[in-house]
């Protein structure tokens, strides 16, 4: 099973790009999941021109069976911290207080909802977390599932659910479910010929995020293995460069 999600939907952003995912996800009938930066203060997005029918379009995009995410709150890196989720060591909200994490996470959600968007879903910008992050959500927001992690499928735990993000492009992956992160805004020629082309082979295999079956299921020896092993090859993958520069 696959899943698509697009990140950095935001008042700037690269509307132009946004379309052309937008008809290239209808040409194949796939919803994804799509993550909102509430008050985007991010110095490289706001080089972006200013959309402003940005809520307008959002509402729209939820219309046509789009599903909606809580994407951090400023989307502005805070700390050199990986937290549970280490695939980078830099975070919004990984190793921050929990008062302050706590505060971003209110304002996000209650701003999403003054636009009658209510997400339930979230991922951190660069894909971290921590426990105090989960705290946040579970007190100021209905959020109870959270889409980064690597593993093979989802799994219950902390009372969250847990869905995996193993790949930031289209390829063929051997996990139960697969979502794959795409960040429109950056998304060359390239990056559209190849979404095009696994999409005609695959559409089959996506759903949209309102399929998946939930049940508490908890953390297989298998998920764990895939994610030692994604991080063993990573911390390879980055000796390798420190020793070839």
């Amino acid at each position: 099973m696959y899943l698509l999600r697009l990140d950095d939907a935001s008042e700037f952003m690269d509307l132009d790009k946004w379309k052309r995912v937008e008809s290239l996800l209808d040409k194949y009938n796939i919803k994804p999941i799509y993550g909102i930066i509430p008050y985007n203060q991010d110095p490289e997005l706001l080089n972006y021109k200013e959309v402003r029918d940005f809520w307008s379009i959002v509402k729209l995009w939820q219309n046509k069976g789009w599903t909606p995410a809580l994407h951090g709150y400023t989307h502005v890196f805070e700390t050199e911290c990986g937290g549970m989720n280490p695939v980078n060591t830099k975070s919004e909200f990984a190793g921050l207080e929990f008062t302050k994490q706590r505060d971003k996470i209110k304002k996000g959600f209650a701003i999403l909802k003054s636009y009658n968007i209510e997400p339930h879903i979230f991922f951190a910008p660069a894909h971290t977390f921590d426990e105090n992050t989960l705290k946040a959500l579970k007190i100021e927001t209905p959020i109870r599932i959270i889409n980064d992690t690597i593993a093979n499928n989802f799994y219950y735990k902390n009372s969250f659910f847990f869905i995996p993000q193993q790949s930031g492009r289209v390829r063929i992956l051997p996990f139960k479910i697969v979502t794959f992160c795409y960040h429109p805004n950056v998304m060359t020629d390239s990056d559209f010929e190849k979404l095009d082309k696994f999409l005609a082979k695959k559409y089959a295999k996506f759903k949209r995020f309102e399929d998946l079956m939930f049940f508490e299921r908890n953390e297989s020896f298998l998920d764990l293995t895939v994610r030692n092993i994604y991080f063993f090859v990573r911390r390879i993958r980055c000796l390798r460069g420190m020793i070839g520069s």
